[in-house]
């Protein structure tokens, strides 16, 4: 069924926004022993909340989403934005009731190998008869199949409720090879590499298997909550462009039409009761920052030799002027 009300109304009446997550991925959506939550998905969350006027440190509901029911806690309303690495997928867009908003990161399928198992194997062609730890419920299982069965591999699948089943299994040598997107392959090794008892060595294979376009997630015709869920994205991306930052944005130059687009006007979005503040990029970068200072929180604190797990340069998170496919249409 149709969603009568309208999102934003609500989140305000409430004054708080629950937000779907994963708690298992560095760089993406990780949840610290210590409570605390990192990673580009939560700073996505936190702009939102900003935006739209509230405490993105206090006023913010996480909600751990898993790959199976993530679109069943959309669509009843337990969560009010799915921020979660979720591939935008035709069959989710026509079929779920769901409307994706802006893609936050360019991914593709990756291939993380026990290379006991698979001495010196560094492409997925040589990974005949190999056991593969698959998440249930996502655009991984279809891929993986896809891609084996195009290149005449054989493999069987371990299928795994979510990543840490994942883990365990590839760690018990369940399953020869653990496959996913790869800014969670990359994360996983990361987080192996710290002493979690894996007794082999691994390697991520070089091919991409597959376009996994990550996106937020609202529940279907809810234009007005999906367009500021859209926006605060591009807000970011554009403040990037712009040479705007949490430490300038202050002092940016007001006499520039583009500067004060950006930083005072709410460009329609919003709803009837509650339009968004015209100042609500200003919220948003006083949270977290631009696009690049929300990627470097997110990829690139965790070694202190300054190492990203993930290097935005010369991959597709670039920005378009770098080469990249991070591009926002006109805030205007």
């Amino acid at each position: 069924p149709g969603y009568a009300r309208n999102t934003l109304d609500d989140i305000i009446a409430a004054g708080s926004m629950k937000c779907g997550v994963k708690t298992s991925q560095f760089g993406m959506g990780y949840l610290d022993d210590d409570g605390t939550r990192s990673g580009l998905d939560i700073e996505y969350c936190r702009a939102v909340a900003a935006a739209i006027g509230l405490d993105p440190d206090e006023d913010i509901e996480y909600v751990l989403a898993t790959g199976s029911n993530r679109f069943a806690l959309l669509a009843s309303g337990d969560i009010d934005v799915l921020i979660r690495t979720t591939t935008w997928t035709t069959s989710r867009d026509a079929d779920l009731n769901a409307d994706f908003a802006g893609i936050n990161f360019f991914d593709g399928q990756g291939m993380l190998v026990n290379l006991d198992a698979h001495p010196g194997a560094t492409s997925i062609m040589e990974l005949d008869g190999a056991t593969v730890c698959v998440g249930i419920g996502t655009t991984t299982e279809g891929n993986l199949a896809d891609y084996f069965t195009v290149n005449s591999l054989s493999y069987t699948a371990v299928n795994s409720a979510d990543a840490d089943t994942a883990k365990a299994s590839f760690i018990n040598e369940e399953c020869t090879a653990w496959t996913g997107d790869m800014s969670a392959m990359v994360a996983q090794k990361y987080g192996l590499e710290q002493g979690d008892g894996q007794s082999f060595d691994m390697a991520i294979m070089s091919e991409l298997m597959s376009k996994e376009p990550l996106a937020a997630a609202t529940r279907d015709n809810d234009d007005d909550w999906n367009d500021v869920v859209t926006w605060v994205w591009y807000g970011m991306l554009t403040a990037e462009e712009l040479g705007i930052t949490s430490a300038n944005y202050a002092s940016a130059d007001m006499s520039i039409p583009a500067n004060d687009r950006l930083l005072n006007n709410n460009l329609g979005l919003g709803t009837e009761t509650n339009p968004l503040a015209a100042t609500w990029m200003q919220s948003v970068l006083a949270a977290v920052g631009n696009y690049e200072e929300a990627y470097t929180e997110s990829f690139c604190t965790f070694d202190s030799s300054g190492d990203c797990l993930i290097d935005r340069a010369g991959s597709q998170n670039a920005p378009y002027w770098e080469g990249g496919l991070q591009y926002a249409p006109p805030m205007r």
